[in-house]
């Protein structure tokens, strides 16, 4: 048995930057050791285009305090923010790892009804990789990212996928179903944390590579205990190609 403890924050992220990520700090030190912990996209600041420079200043603190933190609990955040770089602002998640920066993507795929290709450059598709946390495969899709059924085919093989998103109540069906049918499909772990600000859809969830779906949109996070080796015993049990480590 590999067990790890997962976390999904559905959390709600407010105007104040320093406050946003004081709860994720927080957050951090109640999961202890060795847990993994997903938020929310851009929970640092939400899409205050408004205040883009300032959200991409704010994520060099953050970096910052975030390595310190994961360090000092010896454990792994998943999170997206708000950053510049040569006078263009990514979206980019970042794998926080015990004092580390393991993983890095920025989101390729855009979300155009939010006018995100406005204000963001896209990254580029082959950022979507599997890394390794501690042995265990793990990759990740962010928000808007879920609908493209060929990422999902970049990234099979990765026992656990993480998705941080920011997605709204309108499609909350889709959302819930699109995170289900990727756990199926790619018989891994699931992750996936939404926002609960007040258009958000929550539907946070952790779910098995069965299609068991753990989610309670009535609390600020989900958290489960789960067995990483099930993944290989599912991909043995319905085989459908997918490597088993």
């Amino acid at each position: 048995m590999i067990s790890r403890k997962l976390y999904s924050m559905q959390m709600k992220t407010g105007q104040d930057f320093e406050e946003n990520l004081r709860i994720i700090e927080d957050f951090i030190a109640h999961c202890g050791k060795n847990a993994i912990i997903c938020t929310p996209e851009v929970a640092l600041s939400g899409f205050v285009y408004q205040k883009i420079n300032e959200a991409g200043e704010f994520s060099k603190v953050a970096t910052e305090r975030l390595l310190e933190c994961s360090a000092k609990y010896k454990n792994t955040l998943i999170t997206t923010m708000i950053e510049q770089k040569n006078k263009k602002f990514f979206n980019n998640l970042k794998v926080f790892h015990k004092g580390e920066i393991i993983h890095k993507q920025s989101k390729n795929k855009l979300f155009t009804l939010g006018d995100e290709q406005l204000h963001f450059k896209a990254g580029e598709k082959g950022e979507i990789s599997i890394f390794d946390i501690d042995g265990v495969k793990c990759a990740a899709l962010v928000c808007f990212e879920l609908r493209f059924v060929e990422l999902w085919e970049q990234i099979r093989g990765a026992d656990i996928i993480f998705i941080p998103a920011q997605w709204a109540k309108a499609r909350k069906n889709h959302f819930e179903i699109l995170s289900q049918a990727l756990a199926i499909a790619n018989q891994a772990f699931v992750v996936s944390s939404n926002s609960a600000n007040d258009t958000m859809a929550k539907g946070s969830s952790i779910i098995t590579p069965y299609g068991i779906v753990y989610k309670n949109d009535k609390k600020s996070f989900v958290a489960c205990e789960v067995d990483i080796s099930e993944t290989s015993r599912m991909r043995k049990y319905v085989n459908t190609g997918i490597r088993i480590n």
